[in-house]
């Protein structure tokens, strides 16, 4: 399900993320992923006295026996979702922005978890950490994430600048548990000054820390600088500046200089053991629930 597909549904986060995931488990058994455990370990024989919470009634209606669910544990993975909702991520306007792709994704991957028992929090951030909560894995909790996230929907875009470097050397130094960091960011930082951000990636895999970098972007403009060769009026969400330009008249510098970053950060990523993911606002969710369940396997 893509972006675009669910551009009518923000007003019902819930219901979305859970389309969003069964959809995809569905096409898992259908893969070479076949038996991956999205909800428990193994069924076991029911005995009297046990708590009833866990009783597969679904599997009583056909077996006429009583099994319990037993899960690997009652939170088996910490999770962070770190959010950027600095002014760039409201790029391009209206529903298919990047904030919205962010939202929706941190919404799904907060669902997943919820469904496998993980412990996850939520931090938003721009210039510095607006928000951070807990690490829990209640449904509770799960309904107050959701919360902050409808809310980073309604958010009204400021001139606000990108500090990733920042955030993540913070999380770094709070988080005293192994987890895995789920940063989605379109890395607008200050691209002149690489080495401050690519330490803090660093600081988080030297606290052991797994990361999973998510680079969201709007492909087509961004990546790939697809405009019509007509006068355009560029302005940066970040500080305001404008600019009115013919888009040929830049493409090839502009193209040379997002190019180098992106394979600056892709490398650094490599060396520090950072999973590095496009993530395409154009395309379907595919692209972050796929690398986040092979980072999971990977962990268990």
């Amino acid at each position: 399900m893509t972006l675009q597909e669910t551009a009518s549904a923000f007003d019902n986060i819930d219901l979305l993320a859970s389309q969003v995931v069964e959809g995809f488990i569905t096409g898992l058994h259908r893969s070479p992923f076949h038996g991956f455990s999205v909800e428990f370990a193994e069924h076991k024989i029911y005995n009297k006295g046990e708590s009833t919470r866990h009783i597969d009634w679904k599997l009583f209606g056909r077996t006429d026996k009583l099994f319990v669910k037993r899960y690997e544990e009652e939170t088996n993975l910490r999770c962070h979702l770190v959010l950027d909702t600095s002014a760039s991520m409201f790029y391009p306007e209206g529903s298919l922005s990047k904030i919205n792709f962010g939202v929706i994704a941190s919404a799904v991957l907060a669902n997943l978890m919820k469904k496998q028992r993980d412990a996850f929090g939520l931090t938003l951030f721009d210039e510095q950490i607006q928000l951070q909560t807990e690490v829990r894995s209640s449904s509770a909790h799960y309904r107050l994430i959701l919360n902050k996230l409808q809310e980073a929907l309604q958010m009204k875009p400021t001139l606000t600048k990108t500090n990733v470097a920042n955030t993540l050397n913070t999380i770094a130094e709070q988080i005293h548990r192994r987890s895995l960091v789920v940063v989605f960011s379109d890395m607008f930082d200050d691209i002149n000054d690489n080495d401050v951000l690519f330490d803090a990636l660093q600081h988080l895999k030297f606290r052991k820390h797994e990361v999973i970098l998510f680079h969201i972007t709007d492909g087509n403009s961004e990546l790939d600088f697809n405009f019509e060769n007509r006068p355009y009026k560029f302005v940066d969400n970040e500080t305001g500046e404008e600019l009115k330009l013919y888009p040929e008249d830049v493409k090839i510098d502009y193209l040379k200089q997002m190019n180098a970053y992106r394979a600056a950060l892709k490398l650094k990523c490599q060396q520090y053991r950072i999973d590095f993911a496009e993530a395409d606002t154009r395309k379907d969710f595919a692209q972050i629930l796929m690398p986040f369940l092979v980072k999971r396997q990977k962990m268990m």
